[in-house]
């Protein structure tokens, strides 16, 4: 009994210290370490296929395309607000590539907020005292550990956005 609460323990999402200690799976289903995010500027959205906000999924492959060396992208799929993805990972996957070309890296689908909160956005929520309101909500996470929130309506490559990454 020890044994078992001591490993579940050691998985805690309270346990992270850092966004480079997490461990998330891509849309894929391939186990993403995010350590081989550290020492990189990320910019973390939750995304949405049937939002208002959806066309920022083309803004952000242009911060990609424009700034991919200086910052690195993750989009996390979240079917928390007006149940605007209500698709599974494959056909989000396939949405995102055929209307706007998605390169980037996009993760299965999570919950940003409520009791089945994923551990990364409960993360973010404890760093920056936000958590996503709507869609395409965004974390900007420097090397240093300091994250920076930005609402929805903020576009990617707003200048805000784009003076951080620089």
């Amino acid at each position: 009994m020890k044994t078992i609460l001591f490993s579940i323990l050691l998985f805690l999402p309270t346990m992270a210290s850092s966004v480079y200690d997490f461990k998330m799976n891509s849309i894929d289903g391939d186990v993403i370490d995010f350590a081989k995010y550290k020492g990189k500027t990320l910019l973390i959205v939750n995304t949405a296929s049937k939002c208002g906000f959806t066309p920022q999924y083309a803004d952000l492959q242009k911060l990609n395309d424009q700034y991919g060396s200086k910052v690195t992208i993750l989009g996390f799929p979240a079917n928390n607000f007006g149940s605007q993805e209500p698709g599974t990972n494959t056909e989000i996957a396939s949405f995102c590539q055929k209307n706007y070309g998605v390169t980037f890296q996009m993760f299965e689908k999570v919950s940003v907020k409520g009791d089945d909160q994923s551990a990364l956005f409960k993360f973010l929520k404890d760093k920056t005292g936000e958590e996503p309101s709507w869609n395409f909500c965004k974390y900007l996470v420097k090397p240093d550990g300091t994250v920076k929130f930005f609402a929805s309506k903020v576009s990617p490559l707003d200048k805000q956005i784009l003076d951080e990454i620089n």
